[in-house]
């Protein structure tokens, strides 16, 4: 079979899918392929019964993510907060202690030194242009050393050094030593401070959407019909002249423009005819993707709030070292989400599942206390093992891929335009940059057709 459109889509992600959107809008032929069975990409839902879901993807929305918000109204799809009321648990160097606010209560010259890093972090974060941060003054210093280099460097105790790693852990699924410095940055000023990254209220974990993140993929697809074909994973872009052809499983389909919204890594296992430039190939053989297990602990009720718990804690032990109280907006059941990130879920991915299930509960009982024990389900989803994304929550930049290679990340190479949320410059990794890439892919391709 062999379809045409003025232009194709590779991936029904938000990135693809608010492509798609614009692009329909503007009165062109658009055709979405995507590999999966379904849409949504790093986002998708899974029922748990009653009518109610849990999000084993991407779900927070906060200050400034205007676009992802803008989407979702336009949809009908309402937000509502984070549960973060009642006091946040701290397991440190052998201690479990609580905390209100962003500050938790342990030695204050400890809080000095994460506190007078941090600072550092955030001013020099400051001085990085997003759109092109390898041009930053001392971008080629600041991208030769690792994220760890530079902690090392800048704390003077080890458990600022681990508070700190935590951070990372947290943020981008993966280790202090994975990332450049000057990727920190960058992706700290996409989204407006490391601290915004970090925080609940007032930061990225703000809200969550009613009926999970998921519908906003469905519906945006439902919208756009029958353009959108699953199971047509793309395994080959060919240039001739001003035509494009992609390959598929389900057929052959040309077009004048294509959109590419895989991640680089995933991008980089398309075969191009003719070859891509070295300057792209190269860069999708230097950018993996984080590695994180999200898991889902279900109870009869969130017990944890009659004792003035948040339902949000943190640790440096085994099992889940980010928590937060995930359930349903009326509160039945009560859910803890636990995420394994970076080397822990290196680690105990490859273990079984019930060593995981284990570690992980193990890991809520030292923040909880017993009652953590007894859930009633528990579910995960392992996006190191999700052939279609490779990782999450998205790409890792180590050192000197940045000041080597970031010119390619979203030069379009001919007719092939690159997007998904790590070409954004822009809350770059979340789903807000997700649809700003979208949005931007979609006017450069309006841009070059014909009138």
């Amino acid at each position: 079979m062999t379809a045409a459109a003025d232009v194709v889509v590779v991936g029904a992600g938000l990135a693809g899918l608010v492509a798609a959107r614009d692009l329909t809008a503007a009165g062109r032929s658009a055709l979405v392929l995507e590999a999966r069975d379904r849409v949504g990409g790093r986002i998708v839902n899974e029922d748990i019964g009653d009518g109610k879901i849990v999000e084993m993807g991407g779900q927070w929305a906060g200050p400034t993510q205007d676009r992802i918000l803008a989407v979702a109204a336009a949809l009908g799809i309402a937000t509502f907060p984070t549960y973060d009321t009642g006091r946040k648990v701290l397991h440190f160097n052998g201690r479990r202690g609580t905390y209100t606010g962003t500050i938790p209560r342990i030695s204050p010259l400890v809080l000095a030194d994460v506190g007078q890093a941090q600072a550092w972090l955030e001013a020099l974060a400051r001085k990085i242009p997003t759109d092109a941060p390898w041009t930053a003054q001392r971008a080629e210093r600041l991208d030769s050393q690792t994220f760890e280099t530079w902690i090392r460097h800048h704390t003077a105790s080890r458990s600022a050094r681990m508070l700190l790693t935590l951070g990372a852990e947290a943020v981008f699924a993966a280790e202090p030593g994975d990332l450049s410095m000057l990727h920190v940055l960058f992706y700290s000023r996409s989204g407006g401070s490391f601290q915004r990254l970090i925080d609940t209220t007032g930061g990225a974990q703000q809200d969550r959407f009613a009926g999970g993140s998921a519908l906003i993929a469905q519906r945006l697809a439902a919208q756009l019909g029958d353009i959108v074909r699953l199971g047509a994973a793309v395994s080959r872009i060919e240039v001739a002249g001003d035509k494009v052809t992609a390959t598929t499983v389900a057929g052959r389909f040309d077009c004048r423009q294509i959109i590419v919204t895989a991640p680089p890594q995933l991008a980089g296992r398309i075969d191009y005819e003719p070859a891509l430039p070295h300057w792209r190939e190269q860069l999708t053989q230097r950018t993996p993707m984080g590695s994180v297990i999200k898991s889902q602990v279900i109870y009869d009720e969130p017990f944890w709030r009659p004792d003035g718990l948040a339902g949000q804690a943190t640790g440096d032990g085994d099992g889940s070292r980010v928590v937060f109280d995930n359930s349903p907006q009326d509160g039945s059941p009560g859910i803890l989400l636990a995420f394994l990130e970076g080397d822990e879920a290196r680690r105990l991915g490859r273990e079984p599942l019930e060593v995981r299930r284990r570690t992980v509960i193990d890991s809520l009982v030292r923040y909880f206390g017993p009652r953590a024990a007894r859930p009633e389900r528990y579910l995960e989803r392992d996006w190191q093992q999700e052939k279609w994304s490779g990782g999450c929550y998205g790409t890792l930049f180590g050192p000197n891929v940045w000041t080597r290679y970031g010119h390619a990340l979203r030069q379009p190479v001919g007719p092939i335009h690159w997007a998904g949320t790590e070409t954004a410059s822009q809350w770059t990794g979340y789903m807000d940059g997700a649809v700003r890439s979208g949005e931007r892919a979609a006017a450069a391709v309006l841009a070059r057709l014909p009138s």
